[in-house]
């Protein structure tokens, strides 16, 4: 129904716009459940090349009726992405990740699904660039899974959520970014601050605490907090947290 299409235009509007893409040239995406080619309209709209993957040969049929201007490739994306390293200057996908936690066969694992294609797509995509993902998660179980997946092949970032306010509104957008850790874009209609606790708790645990040479910034507060969480999820006896906790004690004279 054109309401559908229209949705579809709009989210993939705005994973273009989280892709934050130079504006001097032309880029090559990847869209992963292009369908009938709905978001690869309007990356040609905006000057730039694309390459579609779908499961669906229906789909795909409609698009070449359509005669989109993008390449089409029938896969499955749980088998992985099969291009050459570093190729995409970015990644969009509109609805279609949250699919690959189906067990749709004996022989499938989610995990395994996930983890392929998450570390395929790193691979394909250009240092420095960003995969954003649209998805509808069933509970937030499937979106940790997802999440971690995405973080065990390498990506940093976490999840946009845009209008979480609204039942009706409300988007999820996994923005990952490739080899550089960028600034999270803020979530459309985030004003309040209950949001904010939501975002954090998907950003990349591994590079939290890092300094410029990798090492965990030992003794601060937020490892000492990070440690003292540990320990709690270990049923050990820990002090509470208070605004003295990492504080540096004056020298004594």
């Amino acid at each position: 129904s054109s309401r559908v299409v229209e949705i579809q235009s709009q989210m993939s509007e705005r994973a273009v716009e989280l892709l934050g893409l130079p504006e001097d040239r032309p880029c090559l995406l990847l869209d992963v459940g292009c369908g009938s080619g709905l978001s690869g309209d309007y990356i040609s709209e905006e000057g730039h090349y694309w390459i579609g993957m779908d499961i669906s040969p229906a789909m795909l049929d409609v698009a070449v009726e359509r005669e989109v201007e993008g390449d089409l490739l029938l896969a499955d994306v749980g088998h992985g992405i099969p291009f050459r390293p570093g190729m995409f200057d970015g990644c969009i996908s509109i609805s279609a990740v949250q699919w690959l936690c189906n067990a749709d066969k004996k022989s499938h694992s989610p995990p395994k699904r996930l983890y392929r294609f998450f570390s395929t797509l790193y691979t394909a995509l250009a240092r420095g660039s960003r995969a954003v993902l649209q998805l509808y998660p069933e509970n937030s179980e499937q979106l940790e899974l997802i999440t971690a997946q995405a973080m065990r092949a390498g990506f940093t970032g976490g999840m946009v959520v845009d209008y979480p306010n609204s039942a009706k509104a409300k988007k999820f957008f996994l923005c990952l970014f490739v080899g550089t850790s960028g600034t999270l874009p803020k979530g459309l209609g985030t004003e309040c601050a209950s949001e904010e606790l939501h975002q954090a708790k998907f950003t990349n645990e591994r590079t939290r605490f890092r300094n410029i040479k990798g090492k965990s910034v030992k003794k601060s507060r937020d490892w000492i907090l990070e440690k003292k969480e540990r320990r709690r999820r270990q049923g050990k006896e820990v002090r509470p947290d208070t605004k003295y906790t990492g504080r540096k004690r004056r020298p004594h004279f």
